[in-house]
């Protein structure tokens, strides 16, 4: 006997993009639609809600959901059951039709992938809709994706959702309508679109601080010679990324130091307002997690969650976390996208994976709001290429088809071979041995703008970031890290002002570094930006915005010393 059909009048009340879309979508009644929003945007409602339209109004009999891992097909499960669809998340392709106690069946890409034949039947079976969550998967391999069309060309209706449409890679994405531009390069159409600018401007999501730590580092290359390199200075990429790994090493200092001020602003989390908050690490291997996960054992005095693959252990795990007051998860690839843990507030991304579409991933498991003012806080490397990504949060990206090779000198290949094997450490260590690395923080980006003027681990100038508010408003955000900043211009100045006269004969101050001249350039840009929005009331990310058009180049927080001072000059006859 068929499960009755969903109560559409005991549906939980849709937010304003939700309602509009839903508008949207029963009024154009077409074959495919594409939803783009934000991580904790409510993707899951809103494709609930049409599938329990559809069911009421008959157009289908059955809903079939598509997603990356097997803990999120429990998750989809669990949501549809709270509004009165019933999915098969247990459902295995031996099975081949669904028990008729479901509504339908929830799956993964890789299973769809394994025996498209045996979906295409169901999905002709019974008029359907399926729907595929983070769409962007179906290009992960060609026959992902092949299996997808052929699963699904039969069903009634498709909806794909994503949070981040884009991809780094030239599979196209089955189902979704391109357009050429007039650069004559295909880019990826949405029907709906709510970024995550917009979440924040309507509460949606947390306002994200990146407190971004440089450091000093030394390694020893494989023919033998001894490197070193302070992050975040400018050097070659694949200096960069060898002074990256070795500053995530779990035996040098940086790590140990980053973790310690993340816990500590995770216990100031907890002491402001956010009394269950928890924290996330992300690792690239296995053998490095668990290293992580004693590091901060340690520091926190309290054992750490581990999540080391994708198994029936570790969803339960996560489900576990999520609901305790434990302090602090580890994963290596299970968190990375689609997990719900709102309570997450605090992460440490100590993984070299470079693609912008794992950074929003990883991100996006932090900027869940459950209530109005909750802050997060994501630590990483001083990166120009982490920098860059964090810089551009808010930014609409779609996937381009036909965009030239680049490559960028941090080995995503390898390193994507390790997210999916977990086991990358020995393959990593034959290419250079990591000596040493010390942390300190470099800068605190937020709403594209980079904040501060530096500060050792564990002084009194780190611990007025970390113990900003956890519960503020992304406009009280900007006003705290402005006159945090202005704060310690004016120390400084005191300070120098203190300072007995230089003697005549003393020699002149030796020239500042180039990371020197850069943090400096920094400040004073960031000055004339707070200077200019309080002329105009431009939020700052618009005013760099402009800044970023008029002179070309990237974020100001991995902009050059030559890009800086065009801004500066620039903005000085605005």
């Amino acid at each position: 006997m068929s499960p009755p059909l969903p109560d559409l009048e005991t549906f939980p009340p849709l937010r304003d993009w939700q309602r509009k879309a839903l508008v949207g979508y029963l009024r154009r009644r077409s074959d495919d639609y594409m939803a783009v929003a934000t991580p904790g945007a409510g993707k899951t409602t809103f494709a609930l809600r049409i599938a329990a339209e559809l069911l009421a109004d008959g157009t289908v009999e059955a809903v079939t959901v598509v997603c990356p891992t097997e803990h999120l097909k429990v998750q989809w499960a669990s949501a549809a059951a709270r509004v009165g669809i019933q999915l098969d998340h247990a459902f295995r392709n031996s099975d081949i039709h669904s028990s008729r106690d479901f509504h339908g069946a929830v799956l993964t890409y890789a299973q769809v992938g394994m025996a498209p034949a045996v979906h295409r039947r169901r999905t002709m079976t019974r008029p359907t809709l399926v729907i595929l969550d983070e769409i962007h998967h179906a290009g992960d391999s060609r026959s992902w994706g092949d299996g997808v069309k052929a699963a699904f060309e039969p069903a009634e209706r498709r909806l794909m959702l994503t949070g981040t449409p884009f991809r780094s890679d030239e599979n196209p994405i089955p189902f979704v309508s391109y357009e050429r531009g007039e650069d004559g390069l295909q880019r990826s159409r949405a029907d709906s679109v709510y970024g995550y600018s917009d979440a924040l401007r309507d509460g949606v999501v947390r306002p994200v601080l990146f407190m971004a730590y440089s450091g000093e580092t030394r390694w020893r290359t494989n023919a033998g010679d001894e490197l070193a390199a302070r992050l975040g200075e400018p050097m070659t990429k694949d200096l960069v990324a060898q002074a990256w790994r070795t500053a995530l090493d779990h035996r040098g200092d940086w790590m140990p130091q980053v973790l310690r001020a993340a816990d500590a602003r995770l216990t100031k989390l907890r002491e402001h307002g956010i009394v269950d908050a928890g924290g996330l690490i992300i690792a690239s291997d296995q053998q490095t997690a668990r290293a992580y996960a004693k590091l901060i054992g340690e520091i926190s005095g309290q054992p750490a969650t581990v999540v080391l693959s994708d198994d029936e252990g570790a969803s339960k795990r996560i489900a576990t976390f999520a609901t305790s007051q434990d302090r602090w998860l580890v994963a290596v690839r299970m968190v990375s996208e689609g997990v719900d843990i709102p309570r997450l507030a605090v992460g440490v991304y100590a993984t070299s994976a470079s693609t912008p579409l794992y950074f929003a991933q990883a991100i996006g498991r932090f900027v869940r709001a459950r209530r109005p003012g909750e802050t997060a806080t994501v630590f990483l490397p001083s990166v120009p290429h982490l920098l860059g990504l964090a810089s551009e949060m808010e930014a609409q990206r779609d996937h381009v088809l036909g965009l030239p090779k680049q490559k960028d000198g941090l080995d995503d290949d390898l390193l994507e071979r390790a997210q999916r094997e977990e086991n990358a450490e020995g393959e990593l260590e034959k290419q250079f041995e990591a000596l040493s690395a010390t942390a300190e923080l470099d800068q605190v980006i937020y709403d594209g703008t980079s904040f501060g003027m530096g500060a050792l681990t564990g002084t009194p100038e780190e611990e007025e970031y970390l113990g900003l508010p956890g519960l503020l408003t992304a406009d009280q955000v900007s006003v705290l890290l402005n006159k945090r900043q202005a704060d310690q211009l004016a120390a400084k100045k005191r300070q120098k002002a203190a300072e007995p006269a230089a003697p005549a004969q003393r020699e002149a101050p030796p020239p500042m570094t180039a990371g020197e001249r850069r943090n400096s350039l920094r400040r004073q840009l960031n000055t004339l930006v707070a200077a200019h929005h309080h002329r105009t009331n431009l939020p700052h990310g618009k005013i760099h915005a402009e800044l970023r058009r008029l002179c070309g180049g990237p974020p100001s927080a991995q902009a050059t010393i030559e890009q800086l001072e065009e801004r500066i000059a620039t903005i000085q006859t605005l």
